[in-house]
């Protein structure tokens, strides 16, 4: 009698395991959907290639194009802080495929005021059946690009020196008064390297620039010693800049900076 109440115990145990571990099956309502693969982003309006905005298509590829409309809204201006490349107000997903884009690019209009913009855009319809984002909460529906102004000296630069150059020198600066050139060792025959080096130097304010006498880390001590000065032409702002080795007989390295 004790083994049957036993056995029919273990018997109800197991089918209440296995009622309890059943798995719910969870059927697609639909409907396939579009969105911004990301919500938000940034850069500097010194920042010059053309930035590719995302939007996916959530569900199968389809047959046709997928044509989706879009505002946009916020307080950096077009054409003034950036401008549209792709065609505006239309993101075209082609068929057969899962990505389109928006397509902008910054316009440098740097003044030495240092504040941020937002260009807002809004999805707003798709065709082929998609729903606008995901979900009831339409995730994704909305993108957010910030654009942060940069000082007039800063930006992307082609450095040239002794015949040597190297397009990817930054300036940056958090005040517009002090800057950070990335590097200066543009010509690898000074020093017999291509190590990369920074300099600090100030804007004036006048259309000319001093460097203040500093140490360059990567150097020697005994060489290490630089200061100098430089000009701006203010209208193509080309920056020249005479870096002076003070523990080399106060030798100078002439520097060509073009912005990109």
């Amino acid at each position: 009698m004790k083994y049957s109440i036993t056995i029919r115990f273990s018997v109800l145990l197991l089918l209440l395991m296995s009622i309890g571990c059943e798995t719910k099956q969870i059927l697609f309502k639909g409907p396939y959907f579009v969105r911004f693969s990301e919500t938000a982003s940034f850069a500097k309006e010194s920042y010059t290639p053309v930035i590719k905005i995302e939007v996916h298509n959530g569900g199968p590829a389809t047959k046709e194009d997928i044509l989706i409309n879009y505002t946009i809204g916020g307080d950096a201006r077009e054409n003034v802080d950036y401008k549209i490349i792709s065609e505006r107000g239309t993101v075209t997903i082609k068929a057969g495929e899962y990505f389109g884009y928006i397509e902008i690019q910054m316009i440098n209009n740097a003044n030495d005021i240092l504040r941020s913009q937002d260009v807002v855009f809004t999805l707003q319809s798709a065709s082929a059946d998609r729903a606008v984002g995901e979900g009831e909460s339409a995730i994704g529906k909305s993108y957010t690009f910030t654009i942060f102004d940069d000082c007039v000296l800063g930006g992307y630069y082609t450095g040239k020196s002794g015949g040597y150059s190297d397009n990817t020198i930054t300036i940056t600066s958090s005040d517009c008064e002090t800057f950070t050139l990335s590097n200066w060792n543009i010509n690898p025959n000074v020093f017999q390297s291509s190590i990369v080096m920074d300099l600090t130097f100030t804007d004036n304010g006048d259309n000319t620039i001093t460097i203040p006498e500093q140490e360059e880390q990567n150097l020697a001590s005994d060489v290490a010693t630089i200061k100098g000065s430089g000009t701006v032409n203010p209208i193509t702002r080309v920056i020249n800049l005479e870096v002076i080795l003070v523990d080399l007989d106060n030798e100078t390295i002439p520097i060509t900076l073009t912005p990109h």
